[in-house]
């Protein structure tokens, strides 16, 4: 699980964890993980953290190794690590533009494929979920032009290696949620709250909980004739 120290990431590993998974939470600001490792364990679930910046491409490998030695082959990876942009293109650095697209996009397809590789050599079937966003279905200007060009190419991303990896029992899936409460969208709500939860059809903004069911659904047997899907969660918030 990346992106773990906050957010959605926070809740997937807890209800992974309760769902009876050994969780390897990962995040680039590891000292986070210790409370969520705490609370996990006396729920009575099995986690480990581990220091991860998945745009840092180059310790990807030396992590899984890790994670394995720890907890055994990995069965599960879900690419929750993101970043948003916030600015208008014209106004990205350089800096920005390849921590956006590293982060949301080229370390989710380097850690898939490291962790594919693992579940092929060992003839292993897996589950894949990737976090993408309902941005990268629908954009109406605004700050967040490459976020959704990001989210749109890991959305592009399950579809391929769910296509790829087929033939190895290695389901690729992903979830678009809408506009959801967590730490990455608590600045866009205190400065526009009001005006966005009322121009939503039940005025409300999504709760990271909403999301268990389809997490659950797509790394448990039930999805397995499911691959290359994204489930959009999205309350109806948007446009089709």
């Amino acid at each position: 699980m990346t992106g773990a120290s906050s957010g959605l990431g926070w809740r997937f590993a807890r209800i992974l964890a309760a769902c009876g998974a050994k969780v390897a939470i990962a995040a680039r600001r590891a000292q986070r993980l210790d409370q969520l490792t705490a609370e996990i364990r006396a729920e009575g679930g099995v986690a480990e953290p581990f220091a991860l910046d998945v745009a840092a491409v180059g310790g990807i490998a030396a992590v899984v190794d890790e994670i394995e030695r720890r907890l055994g082959p990995v069965s599960i990876l879900v690419n929750n690590a993101g970043v948003p942009d916030a600015q208008h293109a014209t106004a990205l650095t350089l800096e920005k533009i390849d921590q956006v697209i590293d982060t949301n996009m080229r370390g989710a397809f380097i850690l898939s494929t490291e962790v594919a590789r693992r579940l092929i050599a060992a003839k292993t079937p897996g589950r894949i979920v990737n976090i993408a966003s309902m941005a990268a279905f629908e954009y109406s200007g605004g700050a967040a032009a490459l976020y959704s060009v990001t989210k749109s190419a890991l959305v592009r991303m399950t579809e391929t290696l769910a296509v790829e990896w087929a033939k190895f029992g290695i389901n690729v899936n992903g979830i678009a949620p809408g506009v959801f409460a967590s730490e990455m969208t608590d600045g866009m709500f205190a400065r526009m709250s009001d005006q966005m939860v009322s121009a939503f059809p039940r005025k409300r903004i999504g709760r990271p909980e909403q999301l268990d069911g389809a997490l659950m659904f797509l790394v448990s047997p039930s999805s397995d004739f499911v691959t290359g899907t994204i489930i959009k969660v999205d309350d109806g918030q948007g446009s089709r």
